[in-house]
């Protein structure tokens, strides 16, 4: 018998492994006593044998073996060179047991090595897991899982994630049942579609209540998630490459990290995790005691339509309503008049610019905002001179499916990749530039490792090269959001959808993984340019403030009205933007299904800003209470709606805090709730809390 255990003062993990077999998860949950016997836990986890079973259980191990008659989904399928298929049996080789934890098994037989690595994090509270075979000799890889998991028992659903186009972020509900939640992404990139996270609730567990699981995977390509329950009611999570993403044979194969955390506080817990592991471990900062700027971004202002002197004047617009930073979009290199032509062009346009590009940044930097611009590296259009000098280096068949008039550069080529980087390069060198839009808007015609580990390698050499750039991870919106890009970048587009309506879902959503500080959100035009919705600019400005703000508008359509509000918001959010990059995204339960509402607050707990967004209309008459979350009972805390000018004349009582600031207790906030005015639809509440 051999036991393992790992701590990070929430969660305990424990393994065990029978003789010198692969081991298995036999406790993961609340934290166990120091001295808690895990020989004697193993054995308590053992489940009894009754008809139509074998004699003896099959481990659910880290990499259940078909070779050992495991009844489900094995973790590892592989071949040899020449095809034959392998049933490889592992056993015992060696563990390195400290803090982290490293266990190797070998197989003699077939000349292949599994290595698991866990690393704890006793901040966070994320555990980092992952998988690595090696062989004597090259083989096949069909599939190969992260550290297999078991999932709770006390679960009656999964919630996973899907999307599409300015939609993403959609919330799955799945029942548990006899067989396979099976979800695989072979679009080459993480995908609007396929979110690479799962979350596994206990029963009765709530945002801010219960017992959680969660789970991502930490990887920009093709991925592939198993939630199996097996005939003996027992579950498993795996997570891996998608199948077939490594066509050649080699002796080594790695998957990507698995993250994981276990919450007693409801899914609010493991959300929380995951927002600071991302902002603290995952993200590197280029300027980190930098606040983060406010942005605008032109695309929706003039889309190809580049002129200097509407440019400019954008700009003065812009920085008087408040932004820091300016970043050009598409459109401003080759002959880039729409979207049909001249990616992987990558020179300045002298039609448009016939003197470059520094008399816009110079004029932008004038203004004190810095400068930001638009690329596309991992694209070509058929249209472009790139390609017609190498048609080669396109991936896919010649007669390929187009997407958005583009095809995907084969990035696996070293010659790709340095042909980018030294176009990049000569635009960042010869430029004041401190910020990329890395737009990757085309799904791949194939499934392939090669080309997300070619796209990593050319962030990470441009990075290196250049330091004090910000890259901004784009892919037609959210379709490239996960950890793995998050190691390269430092911001995310979370949707092309400006609408704050929409945007009020996606970003409740997204919270469950993703920190303020690196999920932008813009304040879009009057009427929304993907959804056609005409909404208040209070709205818009709310739901951006609540994240990393921007602007997007042609700035040239507000009134004067939209001028004060729009300031006046950007204000309140350079005011408190240093505390609520570092504050917790806390997710509210609420009452009422119309409203979508959360709480930020720092880990200190000694203020807090509560964001309640109306997204449709009540069934009730007035508002129900809005419980708070992580307060301190005992403690008194002083709560102002900040914007409580915006009330309706509808809206004809006098509720406390639509007078003035109002003194309440913690544990009034959490068991009764915070009441607020009447309002319509598609406005926002902002209300700020301080603890005496």
């Amino acid at each position: 018998m051999k036991t393992w255990r790992l701590d990070d003062g929430r969660q305990t993990l424990v393994l065990a492994a029978r003789q010198d077999h692969l081991p298995e998860v036999v406790y993961w949950g609340a934290v166990l006593p120091d001295g808690e016997d895990l020989s004697a836990l193993h054995a308590a986890h053992a489940i009894d044998v009754t008809g139509g079973m074998l004699d003896e259980n099959p481990d659910l191990s880290l990499c259940p073996e078909a070779s050992r008659t495991f009844p489900g989904q094995p973790g590892l399928i592989v071949r040899r060179q020449d095809g034959t298929p392998l049933l490889p049996k592992f056993h015992f080789a060696s563990a390195e047991d400290g803090k982290d934890l490293s266990l190797k098994y070998h197989d003699a037989d077939n000349g292949l090595t599994l290595t698991f690595e866990f690393e704890t994090d006793p901040q966070t509270h994320v555990i980092r897991a992952k998988t690595i075979l090696q062989a004597d000799a090259p083989v096949h890889l069909h599939w190969l899982a992260a550290p297999v998991m078991p999932a709770p028992q006390l679960s009656d659903e999964m919630i996973d994630f899907s999307g599409r186009w300015c939609r993403e972020f959609e919330t799955n509900r799945t029942p548990w049942s006899p067989g396979i939640r099976y979800r695989e992404n072979r679009t080459g990139r993480t995908g609007h579609e396929h979110f690479p996270g799962l979350i596994v609730p206990c029963i009765g567990a709530t945002n801010t209540h219960g017992e959680a699981y969660a789970f991502h995977y930490g990887w920009s390509g093709g991925h592939r998630m198993v939630a199996e329950e097996l005939p003996d009611g027992r579950r498993q999570i795996q997570w891996g490459h998608a199948a077939h993403m490594e066509p050649e044979a080699a002796t080594q194969f790695s998957t990507a990290p698995l993250y994981m955390t276990y919450s007693d506080t409801g899914l609010n817990g493991c959300a929380v995790s995951f927002q600071r592991h991302v902002r603290d471990r995952i993200v590197t900062w280029p300027k980190p005691k930098t606040p983060r700027p406010v942005h605008y971004n032109c695309w929706e202002a003039v889309y190809f339509d580049h002129k200097l002197d509407v440019l400019t004047d954008i700009a003065d617009r812009a920085a008087a309503l408040g932004a820091e930073r300016f970043v050009l979009d598409d459109g401003w290199f080759g002959n880039r008049d729409d979207d049909t032509r001249a990616l992987s062009d990558w020179e300045v346009d002298v039609r448009k610019y016939p003197d470059g590009l520094t008399p816009l940044i110079d004029h932008v930097r004038g203004l004190g905002m810095s400068f930001g611009i638009w690329f596309e590296p991992e694209m070509i259009n058929p249209d472009s001179d790139i390609h017609r000098a190498h048609p080669d280096w396109a991936l896919g068949s010649e007669d390929q499916t187009l997407g958005r008039q583009q095809k995907a550069l084969n990035m696996a080529l070293p010659e790709v990749r340095n042909f980018i980087y030294t176009r990049m390069a000569a635009i960042l060198e010869n430029h004041d530039i401190d910020y990329i839009k890395w737009d990757h808007n085309r799904v791949l015609p194939m499934p392939d490792a090669a080309q997300t580990r070619g796209s990593y390698d050319l962030i990470d050499r441009l990075r290196d090269a250049f330091p004090d750039v910000e890259i901004e991870s784009c892919a037609s919106g959210g379709g490239r959001i996960d950890f793995g890009i998050l190691k390269r970048t430092q911001r995310v587009w979370l949707s092309d959808s400006n609408d704050a309506l929409e945007r009020l879902h996606i970003q409740h959503n997204a919270a469950l993984f993703l920190p303020l500080s690196i999920t932008g959100s813009h304040v879009g035009p009057r009427r929304c340019h993907t959804s056609g919705r005409t909404l208040d600019i209070s709205f818009r400005a709310w739901v951006a403030a609540q994240r990393h703000m921007g602007f997007e508008m042609d700035p040239r359509e507000l009134d004067a009205h939209e001028i004060a509000v729009l300031t006046e918001v950007t204000s309140w959010w350079k005011h408190n933007r240093t505390w609520m990059e570092n504050a917790d995204i806390l997710r509210l339960d609420s009452p009422d299904p119309a409203i979508i509402a959360e709480q930020q607050m720092p880990q200190d707990g000694d203020r807090f800003v509560v964001f309640a967004g109306k997204a449709a209309t009540s069934t009730q008459i007035v508002p129900r209470p809005l419980r708070l979350t992580g307060l301190d009972p005992q403690a008194m805390y002083t709560l102002s709606l900040i914007n409580r000018a915006s009330a309706p004349t509808l809206s004809r009582g006098t509720p406390a805090l639509k007078k003035g600031p109002a003194t309440l207790s913690g544990a009034y906030l959490m068991h009764h709730g915070l009441t607020l005015p009447w309002s319509f639809p598609e406005t926002m509440w902002v209300v700020e809390g301080t603890r005496l």
